[in-house]
């Protein structure tokens, strides 16, 4: 049996090699103890081993509840009322008692069992403050040394724990080989139940950002601000900054004298390309810079929605897009906007075709002269219902229309737009669409005329759609709503079919 003075030298020394508190490490102690009594005075009985934390006394005792009947399955660790007098005067029903034990001493058995048990609390405690240590690290970019290499995944000893890189979270055709220093975002750690998993990746686009903390001094003093990060791993990518002090060139400090500070990333990735982009707060001109190195000659937005226009020379198409459509595809993701590029040519054929469109839907259904008609479009009034949301004093400004010619076709509009919803509401009502796709708030009138008329009438034919001919750029409702919003709508319809 270990002295008073040996328990805690003991408990002391495992304390400071693992790390971990001394009291987990005493408490381990009293677990063992408590088995090897517990193998000498009877598994079922309730022994509670104790180490005094100053002086390191040891003492066991039988912890008994007093009870007025005793339980023929719970006797051992009962007594009754007068039994229980006799060791402690103030004893009542219900209160419990300790009666001291003798020590026992260690057989080899039992001392093997109460090392394993020690071993197995200290390593648990150890697996806990490791947890505990890292969990805040969450985003970091963590330093290492490859410990190992398993089926192409890559154990990483970082000191104080090990951290798993799998095979998929590294660039493109990079090697590592045992005791190479290795640096890896830390994007995500969980409890295990042997221990916890430490999730690392040098493809994340954060790792990029991370990088370009380190090597940016006004990144990190806050005086350059990340906006956005896209990435096609090994290959290229691009990162949207902008300067909180405007006298700050955010690119130029991004790219460091004669190209250092980005230098030294892109080493890092394995010479995947950065292009780092001039964050605007006008979406036009962010697209613009997003798209470099192309040159745009103009972006159509679209008002409550996620989807942009990029107009180019022709010359330019195949430099937006880029190799395999990369180009576009970052662009995109940094921006968090879905991008349609259109040539210049094609942007003049479908501008006129939309021209004449207009006009003779103006002359026919408003009754108006064709000259009339095409001055209202090239003013911008490129439907009806924007005519009769108009005042008529705007309308009079068109050059050679007096006031009650703006009055007039104001009025006819106004009957249009009027007659058209009844008649829309007209064609629902008649129709046998089903409830559900009315009860669907994007959904308006027109929208529902547009999936009659594609034979689109059941929750059924809605989760049978795509989000792509839902609103692709050939889809129902292309340019209607948003691609989240569509995805979500088709969701919905497909979830009573999931059962």
């Amino acid at each position: 049996m270990l002295n008073q003075n040996e328990i805690l030298k003991v408990a002391d020394i495992v304390s400071q090699e693992k790390g971990i508190e001394l009291e987990i490490v005493m408490q381990a102690m009293e677990e063992s103890f408590e088995i090897i009594a517990k193998s000498k005075y009877g598994l079922e009985n309730n022994i509670k081993a104790e180490i005094d934390r100053f002086t390191g006394n040891f003492k066991l005792t039988h912890i008994k509840d007093v009870v007025e009947t005793i339980d023929p399955v719970l006797q051992s660790n009962q007594l009754l009322l007068d039994q229980a007098k006799k060791h402690d005067a103030d004893a009542s029903i219900g209160s419990q008692i300790r009666i001291e034990l003798p020590a026992v001493s260690f057989g080899r058995v039992t001392a093997n069992m109460a090392r394993q048990v020690i071993y197995t609390r200290v390593r648990e405690a150890e697996k806990k403050r490791q947890y505990n240590d890292f969990k805040d690290r969450v985003g970091e970019v963590l330093s290492g040394i490859v410990k190992r290499i398993e089926f192409g995944n890559i154990i990483v000893d970082l000191g104080k724990a090990e951290g798993f890189l799998r095979k998929d979270e590294l660039i493109p055709r990079e090697n590592f080989k045992n005791g190479d220093r290795i640096r890896a975002y830390f994007f995500d750690i969980k409890e295990e139940v042997k221990g916890h998993k430490i999730s690392l990746s040098r493809t994340h686009p954060q790792f990029m950002a991370k990088l370009f903390v380190q090597e940016v001094p006004e990144i990190y003093e806050g005086q350059i601000e990340i906006v956005s990060v896209a990435r096609d791993p090994g290959s290229r990518g691009k990162i949207a900054v902008r300067a909180n002090d405007k006298s700050i060139d955010p690119v130029g400090a991004c790219v460091g004298m004669r190209g250092s500070r980005v230098q030294a990333i892109v080493n890092e990735l394995q010479g995947e390309k950065i292009d780092i982009v001039h964050w605007s707060e006008i979406q036009s001109r962010y697209v613009m810079n997003a798209l470099a190195p192309a040159e745009v000659a103009k972006v159509n937005e679209f008002p409550n929605s996620n989807k942009v226009e990029v107009v180019l020379p022709e010359d330019q198409l195949s430099i937006a897009i880029g190799r395999r459509g990369q180009n576009v595809k970052l662009a995109s993701i940094l921006t968090g906007l879905e991008i349609d590029i259109l040539t210049e040519k094609e942007d003049t054929e479908r501008r006129q075709t939309e021209f004449k469109a207009v006009t003779e839907l103006f002359a026919e259904k408003l009754d108006l002269e064709d000259m009339i008609a095409q001055l209202l479009v090239v003013e911008g009034y490129n439907s009806v219902e924007k005519i009769n949301n108009a005042n008529v004093a705007d309308i009079q400004k068109i050059e050679g229309f007096d006031e009650e010619l703006a009055i007039e076709i104001h009025s006819r509009a106004s009957q249009y737009v009027e007659n058209e919803k009844l008649n829309l509401q007209k064609l629902i009502d008649e129709s046998n669409i089903e409830e559900y796709l009315k009860t669907i708030e994007e959904f308006d009138n027109k929208i529902l005329k547009i999936l009659i008329d594609k034979n689109i009438k059941t929750r059924q034919d809605l989760a049978d759609l795509s989000t792509d001919e839902l609103i692709g750029r050939d889809g129902i409702l292309y340019r209607k709503i948003d691609k989240n919003i569509a995805e979500k709508i088709i969701m919905d319809a497909r979830e009573i079919y999931l059962d």
